[in-house]
């Protein structure tokens, strides 16, 4: 369970989301934070935080399917596509 303010947390979530370490990252995360952030539910923002820890590589490999996403993250990283990606 997570004690942060929503506000804050989302405030801290799209500037993780909007200042990776790729430039391509940057945009695709921005796009679905800009898009989704306010409406997702504590679950999901959790699972969004701890994708955003990891590696700005995998990442850009999972949501361009160049690889799969571990599982738990699958659903997600499929929405952040569709949305970033496709602009769904």
């Amino acid at each position: 369970m997570n004690d942060e303010p929503r506000e804050h947390r989302l405030r801290r979530l799209a500037m993780r989301a909007n200042r990776r370490g790729i430039k391509e990252m940057d945009i695709i995360l921005g796009r679905y934070a800009g898009a989704r952030l306010e409406h997702l539910d504590a679950p999901t923002l959790d699972l969004l935080d701890a994708l955003l820890s990891e590696n700005d590589q995998d990442l850009y490999q999972w949501v361009t399917g160049q690889s799969a996403p571990p599982g738990r993250f699958a659903p997600l990283v499929e929405d952040i596509a569709q949305v970033a990606c496709a602009g769904k």
